[in-house]
């Protein structure tokens, strides 16, 4: 019975739910115990924490089961006992999970036994364990998935309790992982230490889904008003067992804070002596601030982690995503989004939960009013404001207008030396360049979310150097220092040092002795050095990557060559140069072992001028990376170069890099929004992005990064493209790319070279053979294609014959195409693209066994688990070769592999691209076109 106020007259706890109709959730629980012949003193905490003699024997022996031999068991949870098994018909080692109750279960312990399984095999993401298989054997049900050698988190934090800073980064991989089974409508229930498996890397994988649900499910088995999940572990809604209520999100939001609370305590936020107990203070209790437990903790930890505790759901964080993304700022040293609870609404809750009080309320009110006004005014004043910098592009006041690089140079050096400051947040160089000889510093501060700029001038004239430079607030647009210098020309780069360290004393960033070493040392000791290396470096910045990059690559590295020769001591020198010969090797624009070998030569040079350097071990990240896809030597690396590189977006772009190719898309997107954050307005990383969301088939994702990069430059014209390609591969509507394709031309017909290869696909999507010819002739000698997979111009021309249904023009070409592809393959013999493309023109030509033996080598060269981009490229072009040449059921084999996530075939490629003609018709490619339709799409 409920008094009054709400309260239960025989527990004393004040339920969340306003319906007391429903009584005390409390008491209904403890009659729901009792009914089932449970105490509700004997139940643990936690499971997890249970004795093994207390649990149910195995359901099984040791031995066989099925195709899994059980070879020891494992672990054990509230339905299952999971055992360490090899499957047999496949020799790998796995973890089996087998229902514990066996052929006693009831039917709705079957159910959600089924349920949890198909929930989570439906999930593939790194921070999730995978499922492999379900079934059911003589009144068993089981599922196989992979085994994470390591330990759950519950039994390492007892060992040992993890440092707070990885605490923390731990907590936003699992949040960004559970975000991601939201995303696709799944719910966890049971976010507990127990249920996150350490690896050997540390990295964390939420696992035993067993009391996920998907979201829209009408199953009854969903509805049951049985308590799911851990007492300790579970949100009040949740607790109060309300069948009204169905479970959303902001449970699991909640699970990963109280996980979160346990990290940073040592305790989990709320812990009684039984069950019962602990639902109580669960719906009745406020849990004790995390700071009062670890007085390390500071406001801002503990603001994040009772934000995911709050009682009632709407004032936790929105999303998974959105606390992820707040723990990631503390981890930068940024502002949090999350408010703390004022003292007005802490003392609301406490009148809600004593509401016997009620005389004292107004009092009180009164009283929390003023002392709030207090508490609000000294942590405003406390409460220091981000720090963060921009390095504008410097003037150039040189009597030579046509040499800026000077400028160019000093800006970048200066920019560098300040990147290195851990303390400091540094936008880079590629964010800023757009702002050059722009004055509203209040705009860009806010538009680069930077509190301070510095901005300058820089004049060479007689042997000196006049340089001018000025820090600038943005948020009052008032000058903070300004400082002009007159020093001969040979003091150049120790005036660059000696300006980046006044701008770190005027912001008050502390700089380690390792930071001011870095700061002082020059770049060169040559002034034509440093002019070589400045141009180069802005020709790196604006070098496009596809079609036309390679004679800027050239001249950048010719440059770079030339810098070195004048001074052999240029260290940064070196690392740009084997950057770029590592980017002509990767692209394919020289993908010989010669220019592999130059980039090794450069890296040897760097390393021997210092060998501990960041630059160093980034560039070596680059290359084991570009020119091996050796991605754990990779990510080695660059574990070492963020020690004294921690605001070089290069770091974290190139780590989402390395794992996108790993198949790791949701880890890729953490390091890339890493970059993001650095380097603001680059839209290239943000079209990486993109593309990220967009081999993720995840296409509204992919669209909202484009709209961020169309944001910073709306004519940008790659961003234009990516965002009218995204609805041709989407949606199979080349609308869009058609008309832009057409205001290029009319508007700007000097830019249509560097948009070819889409004009060439919009042309062959809409069979416009008019169209395609004219794409052709503005490729010149060019190749075209996509990603490594390049084709000769001559192959274009068959394609449009093979349109025309021209066998004979058609032959003509391919023959053409094979003499060329044929050299390229020859100098680049264990390289898969090239292969593939020589395969795909000896099926046009009819040479079946050639093509077929060229295709599979190709994907033996490249496979997939290697390269998920190109190696996925790989598996499509086997698909087409089998397709031109008549092996039908091959080609169907390999489409369906080629087109599952991250990095398969979309539906418009499909759909409307000449290069699958030949499977048209065939109810197998037809079924597999339709379910890669976007719903609101008729299918067939």
């Amino acid at each position: 019975m409920l008094t009054e106020d709400g309260s239960c007259t025989k527990c004393g706890v004040t339920p969340v739910t306003d319906d007391r109709k429903q009584g005390c959730p409390v008491c209904l629980f403890a009659e729901g115990l009792t009914l089932l012949g449970v105490d509700g003193a004997e139940l643990e905490t936690s499971p997890s924490d249970q004795r093994a003699d207390d649990m149910p024997s195995s359901p099984w022996q040791l031995g066989d089961f099925g195709d899994y031999e059980l070879q020891e068991e494992v672990g054990r949870g509230g339905q299952g006992v999971v055992y360490r098994a090899r499957q047999k018909s496949l020799n790998r080692t796995v973890a089996l999970k087998v229902v514990g109750l066996g052929p006693w279960a009831t039917e709705a312990h079957l159910k959600r036994f089924r349920l949890e399984a198909e929930s989570a095999a439906a999930l593939d993401h790194p921070g999730i364990v995978p499922i492999y298989e379900v079934g059911e054997r003589e009144g068993f049900c089981y599922f196989s998935m992979k085994l994470i050698e390591g330990s759950t988190l519950d039994r390492v934090v007892r060992r040992e309790p993890l440092p707070l800073r990885e605490a923390v980064a731990l907590t936003a991989k699992m949040a960004r992982s559970v975000h991601y089974a939201h995303e696709r409508g799944i719910l966890h229930r049971d976010i507990k230490p127990g249920n996150i498996l350490l690896d050997g890397n540390g990295e964390p994988h939420l696992t035993d889904f067993g009391l996920a649900r998907l979201v829209e499910t009408e199953s009854t088995v969903t509805r049951t008003t049985e308590l799911l999940g851990t007492p300790s572990y579970i949100a009040p809604e949740q607790a109060g067992g309300d069948p009204s209520r169905p479970p959303t999100p902001a449970n699991d939001v909640y699970g990963v804070g109280a996980v979160f609370y346990q990290l940073l305590t040592g305790h989990p936020p709320f812990a009684g002596r039984t069950a019962f107990e602990t639902v109580q203070l669960v719906l009745g209790a406020e849990p004790r601030a995390p700071r009062g437990r670890n007085p390390k903790i500071d406001r801002d930890l503990d603001t994040i982690c009772l934000k995911c505790l709050e009682k009632d759901p709407e004032r936790r964080y929105p999303s998974a995503r959105a606390l992820a993304e707040d723990l990631e700022r503390w981890l930068r040293h940024e502002p949090i989004l999350a408010r703390r609870t004022g003292i007005l609404l802490r003392g609301r809750k406490w009148v809600w939960r004593n509401a016997t009080a009620t005389g004292l309320a107004a009092s009180l009110v009164a009283l929390v009013a003023a002392v709030g006004t207090i508490v609000w005014k000294s942590e405003s004043a406390g409460r220091p404001m981000p720090t963060g910098i921009a390095v504008l592009p410097f003037q150039n006041l040189s009597a030579q207008k046509e040499n800026p690089w000077l400028a160019d140079g000093v800006q970048d050096d200066i920019l560098t030396k300040l990147a290195k400051i851990a303390g400091l947040k540094v936008i880079s160089r590629s964010s800023v360049m757009q702002y050059r000889g722009a004055q509203n510093t209040c705009e860009i501060g806010e538009a680069l979310r930077v509190s301070h700029v510095l901005q300058g001038s820089v004049r060479r004239e007689h042997g000196r150097i006049h340089l001018n430079a000025q820090l600038i607030d943005t948020r009052t647009d008032t000058h903070v220092w300004a400082e002009e210098f007159d020093r001969d020309a040979s003091e150049m780069f120790a005036l660059q040092g000696e300006i980046a360290r006044k701008v770190a004393e005027q912001l008050h960033v502390k700089v380690s002795a390792a930071e001011e070493l870095a700061i002082a040392r020059p770049p060169t000791v040559d002034l034509a050095a440093f002019d070589f290396y400045a141009r180069a470096e802005n020709l790196l910045l604006t070098a496009n990557f596809n079609g036309n990059g390679k004679a800027s690559l050239l001249e950048a590295a010719a440059l770079l060559e030339r810098a070195t020769a004048v001074d052999p001591s240029f260290f940064q020198a070196y690392c740009e140069l084997a950057y770029t010969h590592d980017t002509l090797y990767f692209f394919g624009f020289d993908h010989t072992r010669a220019r592999l070998a130059l980039a090794e030569r450069a890296i040897a040079e760097a390393f021997r001028l210092r060998p501990d350097a960041g630059e160093a071990h980034l560039t070596r990240a680059g290359n084991l990376y570009r020119g091996y896809l050796d991605y754990a030597g990779a990510l080695a690396e660059l574990a070492l170069a963020r020690r004294t590189l921690p605001n070089d977006q290069r770091v974290f772009a190139l780590e989402g890099y390395i794992e996108r190719r790993r198949g790791h898309q949701e880890r890729a997107l953490v390091s890339l929004e890493r970059a993001a954050d650095l380097d603001p307005r680059n839209s290239f990383i943000l079209r990486q992005i993109a593309m990220s969301y967009q081999d993720l088939r995840r296409y509204p994702a992919a669209e909202s990064a484009l709209e961020r990069a169309r944001a910073i430059d709306p004519d940008d014209l790659d961003v234009k493209v990516a965002r009218a390609n995204l609805e041709l591969i989407w949606k199979a509507n080349t609308g869009p790319l058609h008309r832009l394709m057409e205001e290029i031309r009319a508007k700007n017909p000097g830019a249509i070279a560097g948009v070819s290869d889409s004009l060439f696909t919009c042309a062959l999507a809409e069979r416009d053979t008019a169209a395609a010819r004219v794409a052709l002739s503005v490729f010149g000698k060019d190749t075209f294609g996509n990603d490594a997979v390049r084709f000769p111009r001559s192959f274009g021309d068959a394609l449009i014959a093979r349109m025309e249904n021209d066998p004979q023009g058609a032959r003509a070409s391919l023959l053409a195409a094979r003499a060329t592809q044929e050299k390229i393959v020859a100098a680049q013999p264990d390289y898969g693209p090239p292969l593939c493309v020589l395969g795909l023109i000896d099926a046009g030509l009819g040479r079946k066994e050639e093509a077929l033996r060229e295709g599979r080598r190709a994907v033996e060269l490249l496979p997939r688990e290697k390269d998920a981009s190109n190696g996925a490229h790989m598996i499509e072009y086997l698909a087409m070769i089998a397709a031109w040449v008549g092996e039908k059921d091959l080609a169907c084999a390999q489409l369906a592999i080629a087109v599952r996530p991250p990095i398969g075939l979309s539906y418009g490629q499909l759909k409307l691209l000449p290069f699958w003609d030949p499977l048209r018709g065939d109810p197998r490619f037809e079924k597999l076109v339709a379910s890669l339709a976007p719903e609101n799409t008729a299918r067939p």
